[in-house]
């Protein structure tokens, strides 16, 4: 594996970020307590910062989670049990509606980070047992994971295979497939390993796990592009799909024909093209194939018994090989062509305003330019995919992605990326939500977005400090119970 721009730190180790890692957690403490003494909830969810201030933006309600899974997170990180007692409380007076909303397909943001927060931290023992208040936590997953699977759109087999695909349908509508929802996947993936079982019309029982891959499959077929040949069609020996198949790129939004479940053509909502690459599309991509490859790796050959139809043997070691195939291609791309040289990508790698920049793949990002924006919360995301696939892939294989994870950690966790000030309500600054609908702030003075924060930068900031925390100590955390 090459890597002809991004400078990775190869003698960087967990413990060499521990110093950085503490001022986050403080940092945050101070952020979160503030937000939740401002905030109305009558205003909606807190989705960015606009001078400073958390506001919202209606579009759909995915962010809530993130703000009391922050809370909860901070208590992880530093035992903070009145940050846990607002976590909690927020949780179970706030959070219901989402466990049970049909419209997104954003579960696995709102509920996993919440009522999966909970029930991980009660079950290692950092919270005092209570088997009412655990099956409150998993009652609420089995529903979320369940309504989530409901969102369900067929789709049918790519040339050559015979494998039935499907996806969970973005709020689009039935015709569209998102490469967010690859993160989103572990409200089925909990809910299945929590044994719930899941029905439809005349009592029909679905499986959460089946949905769960064919979701993955259609993704990496469709959204991830692999040079040669896409998931399936290696799987099948078919070939590439367009003359812009350039090896782990990302195509935000997938459009279907739902009458015959037939794929059209790539789109995009939040990027700049359908073939350009959308930088925080594709973190989520690295971190949501990486993340399941790292579940489906504790399952038995036998829970994939009717979870797949490839009329093929070894289906287990098949999934896993094709979740991997895309994290490590999505993980390369990135690393390879889309980041600056510090870790930190720009909001999409063909945003015209790059060319006005020369070689900028060649020096560190730049926040304050004037031609296009960075986005940090992408970089927050593709740093825990890169390290928890560079784990998952074991000394041999994956040290070179944990050592890029934790490069890119190094750089976010420092200014001009942390936000030091008591006065700014986020914690990670330079964070991009929509930028062709033009709904990011730009400063007095600047031509570009710059200096602001997002409810999700920084959540998965949070979460990036505490998963290197655990791992400087050998306590590695995952969203569940690893065998």
């Amino acid at each position: 594996m090459v890597f002809p721009f991004m400078k990775i730190n190869p003698s960087l180790q967990p413990v060499d970020l521990l110093p950085q890692v503490t001022r986050v957690l403080e940092l945050a403490c101070k952020k979160v307590r503030a937000i939740d003494r401002r905030w109305d909830p009558a205003q909606g969810t807190p989705v960015f910062t606009v001078n400073g201030k958390y506001t919202t933006r209606g579009w759909t309600e995915w962010t809530q989670g993130f703000q009391y899974g922050s809370a909860l997170l901070c208590f992880d990180g530093t035992d903070d049990r009145e940050l846990l007692e607002l976590g909690r409380s927020r949780t179970v007076e706030r959070m219901a509606p989402h466990v049970t909303h049909m419209g997104v397909h954003d579960h696995g943001f709102n509920n996993i980070s919440t009522y999966g927060n909970l029930r991980r931290l009660m079950r290692e023992g950092r919270i005092e047992h209570n088997e009412w208040e655990m099956k409150f936590y998993e009652m609420a997953l089995k529903a979320s994971g369940a309504v989530q699977a409901a969102r369900w759109s067929g789709a049918a087999s790519p040339p050559g295979g015979d494998q039935p695909l499907g996806y969970i349908h973005s709020f689009n509508g039935p015709h569209s497939l998102f490469i967010d929802t690859m993160r989103s996947l572990r409200s089925l993936a909990l809910a299945h390993q929590l044994g719930h079982q899941f029905f439809g019309e005349n009592d029909c029982r679905i499986s959460l796990l089946s949905r769960l891959l064919m979701h993955g499959m259609t993704t990496g077929q469709y959204l991830v592009f692999l040079g040669e040949a896409t998931v399936m069609g290696a799987a099948h020996g078919t070939g590439g799909r367009d003359i812009y198949d350039v090896r782990g790129r990302t195509a935000h939004e997938a459009i279907f024909n739902i009458n015959d479940g037939r794929f059209r053509c790539p789109g995009t909502q939040q990027g700049y093209s359908p073939f350009s690459t959308w930088t925080r599309g594709l973190a989520w991509a690295i971190l949501g194939f990486a993340e399941q490859a790292e579940y489906l790796s504790g399952l038995t050959s036998a829970d994939f018994v009717g979870a797949m139809s490839l009329k093929i043997k070894h289906q287990r070691s098949l999934a896993i090989a094709l979740f991997v195939t895309s994290a490590r291609a999505t993980a390369d791309h990135y690393i390879n062509d889309v980041t600056a040289r510090d870790g930190i990508p720009y909001w999409d790698d063909g945003a015209p305003g790059l060319a006005k920049l020369g070689d900028w793949r060649e020096r560190e990002a730049e926040p304050f330019n004037d031609h296009e924006p960075v986005d940090s919360s992408a970089a927050a995301i593709a740093a825990q995919g890169l390290i928890r696939l560079g784990t998952h892939l074991g000394e041999s294989n994956g040290k070179e992605y944990l050592a890029a994870g934790l490069t890119i950690a190094n750089t976010l966790f420092s200014e001009p990326y942390l936000s030091t000030s008591g006065k700014h309500e986020g914690l990670i600054l330079h964070s991009i939500y929509h930028r062709p609908n033009g709904w990011d702030h730009i400063p007095r003075g600047s031509k570009i977005p710059c200096g602001e924060a997002s409810m999700w930068g920084d959540y998965h900031a949070i979460e990036l400090a505490v998963l290197i925390q655990r791992l400087s100590r050998g306590d590695y955390m995952t969203f569940f119970d690893r065998p």
